[in-house]
């Protein structure tokens, strides 16, 4: 438990901080917080924060910066959030966006928040249901064979698939007419069921080869995908250009995308924006980073999340303000004529 006055300095050292990017000594942190204190006193208080996991002095600095722990108590307790509007944001409600271009208010949405921001934006798109309008099937080499999807969207999906046996051209295209024919427009756990028992006048191994299709078109078509926008506003962020050890690391991180999946599915359990800042948790990979994110809606329903991910050293008021308008905008556009 802090008592005010430390409360006030902790406070004030976090805002100086974010603001200059410099460790704050006990003299700027008695001027900014306004107390009649002496540097002595100031720089007893920051023992005690340091002591308590708080603030950390870097190398040989006689200033002070925040630790993760210190970021979530000043989020958690200290940060007061205005509440303007930013009329930017209303670009995102402008003409011609609507609920029939859903890809195209969710690119929008993440071009935004990286521009709002100027970290990166990312927005977590919703499940797609996993349904085919045609598949092929073409034989790679022995026992692999590329499994190709078209969406009733028009999107395609390619997946390799290893079977036990091996098939002719052929075998392939039969197998690909009977699915087209019987199966297309259905949704796969349904053509998986029907494969089981409507399928006995094919031979089996035939049979076999579109049960494994069908699994591997099942977890690609349900994939969820992630729209990023602004990595490059990450090489202009002094903490990250100093290292290029950690640059490469976040690059990697929105390359794979794996673990920003994982991330934002968390943040779609909550309701609200959530502050995740990294080195307290398991749930950001990287204690430089901090993410800002929030669920956003179809109908009433939370269908994905959205976001903005930039170095700890942020202005959270703001980012939080950002990603709450954005996501109230962007259920607004997907729920529009539903």
């Amino acid at each position: 438990m802090l008592d005010d006055r430390s409360k006030l300095l902790l406070k004030t050292l976090v805002e100086r901080y974010i603001a200059d990017g410099e460790p704050v000594g006990s003299r700027t942190l008695s001027r900014a917080a306004g107390l009649e204190l002496s540097p002595a006193t100031v720089r007893n208080v920051m023992s005690d924060l340091e002591e308590l996991g708080l603030i950390v002095s870097p190398h040989t600095s006689a200033g002070r910066i925040p630790t993760p722990r210190g970021y979530r108590l000043f989020v958690d307790t200290m940060l007061t959030v205005r509440r303007e509007r930013l009329a930017v944001v209303d670009g995102l409600a402008g003409p011609g966006l609507a609920a029939e271009q859903p890809r195209q208010v969710l690119s929008q949405a993440a071009q935004l928040l990286s521009n709002l921001s100027q970290f990166v934006g990312v927005v977590m798109t919703p499940r797609r249901p996993s349904v085919f309008r045609h598949i092929e099937f073409l034989s790679l080499s022995e026992r692999r064979v590329l499994v190709i999807l078209v969406s009733p969207d028009g999107d395609v999906q390619n997946r390799i698939i290893h079977t036990q046996a091996d098939y002719s051209q052929q075998q392939l295209q039969e197998a690909a007419n009977f699915l087209n024919a019987h199966y297309a427009g259905l949704a796969m756990d349904e053509v998986r069921l029907r494969l089981k028992t409507e399928v006995d006048a094919l031979r089996g191994e035939i049979t076999s080869l579109m049960v494994k299709a069908v699994d591997a078109g099942s977890e690609a078509m349900e994939q969820d995908d992630v729209v990023v926008s602004g990595e490059r506003n990450l090489l202009s962020v002094s903490e990250f250009s100093r290292d290029m050890g950690h640059l490469r690391k976040m690059f990697d991180l929105f390359e794979q995308k794996t673990q920003l999946m994982r991330l934002l599915e968390v943040s779609n359990q909550a309701e609200g924006v959530r502050i995740f800042i990294g080195g307290e948790s398991q749930v950001v990979p990287f204690e430089e980073l901090s993410v800002v994110s929030a669920p956003y809606a179809v109908n009433g329903e939370v269908v994905g999340t959205l976001g903005v991910i930039g170095p700890q050293r942020m202005a959270y008021d703001r980012m939080i303000q950002i990603v709450d308008i954005t996501a109230k905008l962007v259920s607004n556009a997907l729920s529009h004529g539903k």
